[in-house]
């Protein structure tokens, strides 16, 4: 296949976006500056055109917000009813994406794209509602205001001094298939407002005042205008490559400016700017990669200073690989329909220009309907600073002039003729090919220019010890001239075409090696949980790849602080902090090179995210000049992505067990008020109750009135004294103050005084003691396990029905002692059974159940554990009801005394 047949293609990547489109609903949005200018009635109304044409059209949510003309085009329109959600005590009604789903209608109308659905819902934002609607196949109408668009969040609130809090990302327009501009004038809109047509007449005069000024409605439509325009010139790039269409097509003007080595191309830059300026047109910076290339690394930091100008002008910077510089520009400007090249004149000697042509004259021929700007070589304003440039690269050297380089071809050619003159020794003439072997590994060991210097060995060589007369540079024979010729020629292509594969596997390598670094990078990244781990791998990442000292500073008590460093570094110049504030402040680089406080030590860039800057990394070294090459900035950029990335899931990880805890303290803390309010105060009522009637009717009341009364007093509280009990039980557990006093204690003995003190509340139930026979000593508190035993007791009178029994059994089982306590109640929920020892918690059980702190269950798991045994919950296998096992061990002394035994 010819070349020209392969630029013709389709774009790769135009067609696989094209087939990804396959099966996905069409998105269009009818977007705005402002509230009011119509864009649910322009959606409304092209929906019911629509519906004439014999789409099926459904409204899946539509704000009318009380218009009447707006709301009388709802009507024919089959409506979803809204799914309605139980939030904070209020019903709120949200749209029903399963409904809509379930009815796989044509088209759904879905307006207010930014809003934010409430709680509960699938999905936190509507537009992700609308994203699950094009994956099922379902078109969609919505609406938006420019103020909703997250790239322009900021720009707006400068604008209108209005910070809107519902944004949507710019993906979402992107993805769009339409994006249709709703526009009125803003004295049109403001009469509207007047009218009360968008707004009730207090808030519309409110508006007036401060959002809706005639200055802030241009801007705001200015701003539509143009990302309306910049997602329409994507749309026409995309079929330009969908279609293989050579550019440009004039629809609109695109600059491009040619960046390459030379100390003028900052003037090329500016004044592509000043060009771009006058056609009110976007423009980028280019340069051109090719295995040709031979740079210093002053020519690299040059290339570098300019692309960064470039940024700081406004423009675009981009690096690309190519093999030759002029089919690259071309194709890159075709591809992305750049209408204007402006490109420097050579800076080569004439004879040069001759011989080899120019990049300048090679674009102008492949440009075809491309203007071409041409600007003529200009002087650097300062003669010192080109002198200066001019020591700086003789002092580094270009890598083509390492003497190590020509040594070795040196060597690799002297072997070579070693060994053609050990064949010629053996009868063996035709030696040509060994000099031919050592030119290509010459070129593949060390490029181009020492391979020609090994071919221009290889000739002399070859002459003076293989061509007749022999040891003189003397060629007798006319066909000896013509071999030595095309020997030249031969070992001349090899080396270049061996040198620069040699470079093409030399990139493609250190791009493979970059590649495979940050792979592991993001792999390490995924391992790490501890945010000063990930601060540190971070550092040392960046120092190892690209050579720098680093240093990491985050938000910390209100201002920045330095978090980690490589090499370890804590303190920072004023100046340097300085830099690193403004950064953080305004999300933009600062510090040395760049254009804010350049006299600072070093360079400081933001961390960002979508959320925006997270942190700020702080880059220097002791070499003067720019810190970064073009490929090294995209390198620093992606592993600052990355950790950026990371430093927000550590963070929003930290935010989420933040609101788990203060969640559980809210739950703790409404429990506890719960328990006090009601649990406490009613035993506390009916002693106050039962002692106001005792005072007040006492010389009424019989004995046994009198003693009902004084018994109520007591029994309420006996209970109050064991809630109060559970309450600073729990606040010793709690505090680390529980210290069992361990003693050798027989069973049989804590269960039946556990027994006796339950007495009261076991009254009704029937009960059984199971132990098994010769059970050892065990080392427990007998006071805290009796608690245990108690509030096991107590839980099984609570839930379970009176006439029941409640039995408890113990037993060996090797080397521990299992106690369990059953009961024969309802049981609990497979769901529950955890979650009965959470503090505060009960198991809902109807009217049956008795008051309680819920804490009987939490207490034992925290004494049983004190004690070093287990305690777990579950439910009985013969019948219903609940069961509690506690595990206990034997005393290793017992265990001991039994195996000598045996």
């Amino acid at each position: 296949m010819s070349d020209d047949a392969a630029e013709k293609r389709p774009s790769p990547d135009a067609l696989l976006e094209q087939a990804r489109k396959e099966g996905i609903g069409r998105l269009k949005i009818f977007l705005g500056a402002a509230p009011g200018v119509g864009k649910t009635y322009e959606m409304l109304s092209q929906a019911r055109q629509r519906r004439l044409d014999g789409v099926d059209v459904i409204i899946g949510v539509v704000e009318t917000h009380g218009r009447v003309e707006t709301d009388l085009l709802t009507k024919g329109l089959e409506t979803i009813p809204k799914k309605r959600i139980l939030y904070k005590g209020l019903v709120l009604s949200e749209m029903d994406l399963d409904a809509i789903l379930q009815r796989r209608p044509k088209l759904v109308l879905v307006d207010e794209l930014a809003h934010t659905n409430v709680e509960g819902s699938r999905h936190p934002k509507r537009y992700m509602d609308v994203e699950e609607l094009l994956e099922a196949g379902i078109d969609v109408y919505s609406t938006l205001n420019i103020q909703h668009v997250e790239s322009l969040n900021d720009v707006v609130a400068r604008i209108t001094h209005v910070q809107i809090r519902e944004t949507v990302p710019d993906s979402i327009i992107d993805r769009a298939d339409e994006v249709e501009v709703v526009d009125t004038t803003p004295d049109d809109l403001i009469q509207r407002l007047k009218e009360g047509k968008v707004y009730v007449p207090e808030q519309a005069e409110r508006a007036i005042r401060n959002y809706f000024q005639h200055g802030n409605l241009t801007a705001l439509r200015e701003l539509v205008l143009r990302r309306t325009a910049q997602r329409v010139d994507e749309q026409m790039r995309n079929y330009m490559q969908t279609h293989a269409i050579e550019g440009p097509w004039e629809a609109a003007d695109r600059v491009l400016v040619c960046i390459n080595e030379h100390a003028d191309c900052s003037g090329l830059v500016r004044y592509g700017k000043r060009i771009a300026d006058r056609l009110k047109a976007p423009w980028a910076a280019i340069h051109v990669e090719t295995a040709r290339t031979q740079l210093s690394e002053s020519e690299r930091d040059r290339i570098a200073e300019n692309l960064r100008l470039a940024q700081r002008l406004g423009g675009e910077a981009v690096t690309i690989p190519a093999g030759d510089v002029a089919e690259g520009i071309i194709g890159y400007a075709q591809a992305n329909n750049f209408t204007h090249i402006v490109v420097a004149r050579t800076h080569r000697p004439r004879w040069s220009e001759l011989l080899r042509g120019s990049t300048a004259q090679r674009i102008i021929r492949r440009a075809g309907d491309i203007n071409i700007h041409v600007m003529a070589d200009r002087a650097v304003e300062d003669g010192v600073t080109r002198k200066r440039e001019k020591i700086q690269t003789v002092e580094s050297g270009p890598s083509w002039l390492d003497p190590k380089t020509y040594a070795g071809s040196f060597v690799i050619s002297l072997v070579a003729l070693l060994v053609s003159l050990a064949l010629r020794r053996f009868g063996i003439s035709n030696v040509a090919l060994v000099f031919l072997t050592g030119v290509l590994a010459s070129a593949v060991t060390y490029g181009l220019w020492p391979s020609l210097f090994a071919c221009l060995l290889s000739v002399l060589a070859y002459n003076f010890f293989f061509l007749p007369p022999l040891y003189t540079f003397t060629i007798a024979d006319p066909e000896n001239i013509v071999a030595l010729f095309f020997f030249l020629v031969v070992a001349l292509i090899a080396s270049n075409l061996a040198a620069r594969l040699r470079a093409q596997v030399v990139t493609a390598r250190e791009r493979a090696k970059t590649t495979e670094d940050l792979y592991l990078f993001s792999r390490k990244l995924g391992g790490i949980v501890s945010l000063d781990d990930l601060l540190w791998a971070t550092a040392f990442q960046i120092a190892s790849m690209l050579k720098l000292r680093v240093v990491l500073l985050l938000p910390e008590g209100g201002t920045l602080a330095v978090r980690t460093g490589y090499p370890p570094e804590d303190v920072l110049s004023d100046a340097d902090l300085a830099a690193a504030k403004w950064c953080w402040q305004n999300n933009t680089p600062a510090g040395r090179g760049a254009d804010t406080l350049p006299g600072a030590k070093r360079l400081f860039l933001p961390m960002r995210t979508g959320r925006g800057a997270v942190g700020v990394v702080g880059l220097d070294r002791d070499r003067p000049g720019p810190l970064l090459t073009p490929d090294q900035r995209r390198l620093l950029d992606a592993l600052a992505d990355q950790a950026a990335l990371a430093i927000e899931r550590i963070n929003l990880a930290q935010d989420v067990d933040r609101a788990k805890i203060a969640a559980e303290t809210e739950r703790l803390r409404s429990a506890l008020l719960t328990s006090i309010s009601h649990d406490l105060r009613t035993p506390l009522a009916s002693i106050i109750g039962a002692a106001t009637g005792l005072k007040t009717y006492r010389s009424s009341l019989d004995q046994d009135a009198q003693d009902e009364l004084i018994r109520t007093i007591q029994e309420e509280a006996d209970r109050l004294n064991h809630f109060i009990g559970n309450l600073l039980d729990m606040t010793r557990l709690e505090s680390g103050a529980i210290e069992p006093n361990l003693d050798s204690v027989d069973l049989s003995d804590v269960v039946g005084s556990a027994f006796r003190r339950a007495g009261k509340i076991l009254v009704g139930h029937k009960t059984l003691i199971c132990l098994e026979a010769d059970l050892p000593m065990l080392k427990l508190d007998p006071v805290l396990f009796e608690q245990v035993l108690f509030n096991l007791l107590d839980n099984a009178a609570k839930y379970a029905s009176s006439g029941t029994t409640v039995e408890i059994r113990a037993r060996r089982d090797g080397g521990i002692v299992r106690l369990e306590v059953l009961d024969e109640g309802d049981g609990i929920p497979q769901a529950d059974l955890e979650r009965i020892f959470d503090k505060f918690y009960r198991v809902h059980a109807g009217d049956r159940r008795r008051v309680g702190t819920g804490l009987g269950l939490a207490i034992c798991r925290g004494f049983v554990e004190a004690m070093g045994g287990t305690i777990r919950a579950g439910n009985r296998p013969d019948r219903t009801g609940a069961l509690f096992t506690i595990t206990l061990p034997v005393p290793a002394e017992r265990k001991s005394f039994e195996e000598k035994a045996a």
